[in-house]
């Protein structure tokens, strides 16, 4: 039985086992592969979409409790990097692998719609997601940049 949801405003109806976890429909079944795999236990927050506006860690949600829902994936942020936040992490050098980054740029999306002027305690609360390569001041500094709308 296909479900049906809407990912990046397209209306999108995947055939697929009910209990596949969102992140593997979007990468596997719909070829958006932004979405990063990191722990397969939401601890990690690579796999953060937005689901009906609020950051989720994809690995986590089945696609039965995805259906009927509105997606926003990297790929819906913008198709060419124009969003505020990935100018920024360009301009800032924020990612150094850059695994973690469309994650913590899910992230930091969300923060900002909910906060738009977060305190150095609200982006650590949520933008919890982990970054090996420890650039944590740099996403910081650059989601600090994007809440007062700086260009410089």
């Amino acid at each position: 039985m296909p479900y049906d949801l809407t990912v990046n405003g397209q209306h999108q109806s995947v055939d697929a086992d009910p209990s596949t976890p969102l992140l593997w429909v979007l990468r596997d079944h719909l070829g958006m592969t932004g979405t990063k795999y990191g722990c397969g236990i939401a601890q990690c927050g690579a796999c953060t979409v937005h689901i009906d506006g609020t950051p989720t860690r994809s690995c986590q949600v089945p696609l039965e409790g995805a259906a009927g829902a509105s997606v926003t994936t990297i790929e819906g942020l913008s198709q060419d990097s124009s969003h505020p936040l990935q100018r920024l992490w360009i301009e800032m050098n924020v990612p150094q692998c850059g695994y973690c980054q469309s994650g913590m740029l899910m992230a930091a999306a969300a923060l900002l719609k909910t906060t738009p002027n977060p305190t150095d305690q609200d982006i650590d609360a949520d933008v919890d997601n982990i970054c090996r390569c420890g650039t944590y001041p740099r996403v910081r500094a650059a989601i600090h940049k994007a809440a007062a709308g700086s260009k410089d």
